[in-house]
């Protein structure tokens, strides 16, 4: 058999005597004169190789090579991937520059390193919220507070006071002009405070037999401003915010709700619970006139339970539609919104993420995140969707290219990630030529999320 060195790489390995004696020390070390005796004969080498009692040395150089060089080859692997995700970046970049896709809020993906680390909680940072108008982030944590920033400058405001337990959730919403903060936390309750009040604690809404683990506000919710929770008694409530009464209970998951989420008009709600399910629910008939409160969707085919959920804004009808096979694509603008939510995404401790449509049909499962699907959210461009893991990281799937993972943060923390959240919209006012007075105009999107963490740390990434 003819050798695959060349003549000189032979002559090196055979003058290699540190080599050969390592390989020799190891036969030794094993109990393998014989085999040992051969490979002397063979190397033509004395019986004495070993000088002063050296041959513990040489044993354990050869062990040594062999783990370095599986060390080598995890590196090799390890930085094939990294290559692997800059390619594919670099392959889903628009012929335009980097800098002219910065511009474009459609196609903005957050990038590290962030523009803010914000530091103060003493504990594990559970949920976020962005005030509408000003710039004000709120965060919750297992310390029992809630902290305001300004996340313009990076600064502390305030910290708020209130609840004896771990804060799960927060939103800000409310009646136009009087923007509230809600809180829910551990110890059963829901908060109101008033920003416009040196965030003063309004009214605290009690009800729930157990932790609240999410609150939002339902938008377009008329005179009475509602607001929904989603809690561990495996229920979802309606509570009226001016009076602070519980209006509904919406019974039908069989453990914990862990999310709720209201669509953009206010007459549905998607919830998403530990019995592995998430259910649409329709309210917009009154607790009184005749309708059913059980009356919902079932989305069942996660195969653990469920963390996150969310409607799916209009902009990305177009890409979902595609993504399921529809051949007739539904309605897209804001001037002729559907009759009812045409998808929805949810995420999971199965690791995966689901978008299903109004059927209740999951058409495609995005895999990627290597621990539980912790917060997701929709590009309010329409063609991205965002979620955060217990794997530390942020990705970003394209939903025109089947769903692809073109965008992975590894770096976004040090510790699971719990929460994201999206800076909301700022409505910019119509000219009086064009649409009238009193009438809203084009919503502009704001480049601005913000992510929290099991390290305590609040990271806002900006363009």
């Amino acid at each position: 058999m003819s050798s695959i060195l060349t003549p000189k790489q032979t002559e090196d390995l055979r003058a290699d005597t540190v080599r050969h004696k390592s390989v020799i020390a190891y036969l030794l070390g094993n109990s393998l004169n014989t085999t040992a005796a051969a490979l002397k004969a063979e190397l033509g080498l004395g019986e004495e190789v070993f000088e002063g009692g050296t041959a513990p040395k040489f044993q354990a150089l050869l062990e040594k090579k062999w783990t370095g060089s599986v060390r080598i080859y995890k590196k090799i692997a390890y930085y094939e991937a990294e290559n692997a995700t800059l390619q594919a970046e670099l392959d889903n970049l628009a012929s335009s520059s980097q800098s002219k896709r910065n511009q474009d809020p459609a196609s903005w993906l957050p990038r590290s390193p962030p523009r803010h680390s914000l530091e103060s909680h003493q504990e594990t940072i559970n949920c976020l919220a962005f005030h509408p108008v000003f710039s004000s982030l709120a965060s919750g944590s297992d310390d029992s507070t809630v902290k305001v920033w300004d996340w313009e400058l990076g600064e502390l405001e305030r910290t708020l006071k209130g609840h004896t337990r771990a804060v799960l959730d927060i939103d800000y919403g409310g009646p136009r002009g009087g923007v509230l903060l809600a809180s829910c936390s551990s110890d059963s309750s829901i908060k109101l405070w008033d920003p416009a009040d040196e965030y003063k604690n309004i009214r605290t809404l009690t009800g729930h037999d157990h932790s609240i683990s999410a609150v939002r506000f339902v938008p377009g919710s008329g005179p009475d401003h509602l607001l929904a929770s989603a809690s561990g008694d495996k229920t979802v409530r309606l509570w009226n915010i001016a009076t602070g009464f519980c209006v509904r209970t919406l019974s039908g998951h069989s453990g914990w709700v862990r999310d709720v989420c209201p669509s953009a008009d206010g007459r549905f709600l998607l919830s998403a619970g530990s019995d592995q399910t998430a259910r649409l629910w329709d309210i917009s008939a009154g607790a009184g006139a005749g309708a059913d409160p059980d009356a919902k969707l079932v989305l069942a085919g996660h195969e653990n339970g469920i963390r996150c959920c969310a409607f799916a804004p209009t902009a990305s009808y177009p890409h979902l539609a595609a993504l399921a096979g529809q051949k007739k694509k539904p309605p897209s603008g804001s001037n002729n919104p559907p009759s009812a939510p045409e998808f929805m995404a949810t995420g999971a401790r199965d690791k995966t993420i689901r978008l299903w449509d109004a059927r209740g049909v999951c058409f495609k499962m995005l895999t990627g995140h290597d621990n539980w699907v912790s917060a997701l959210v929709f590009h309010p461009g329409g063609r991205f969707l965002l979620s955060v893991s217990d794997d530390k990281t942020l990705r970003c799937w394209d939903l025109a290219q089947d769903g692809k993972c073109v965008k992975v943060l590894a770096d976004a923390h040090g510790q699971f990630i719990t929460c994201l959240r999206w800076a909301p919209g700022v409505v910019k006012k119509k000219e009086e030529g064009e649409g009238g007075k009193g009438e809203k105009g084009e919503v502009q999107i704001r480049t601005l999320i913000a992510t929290g963490s099991v390290d305590k740390v609040v990271r806002i990434f900006a363009n």
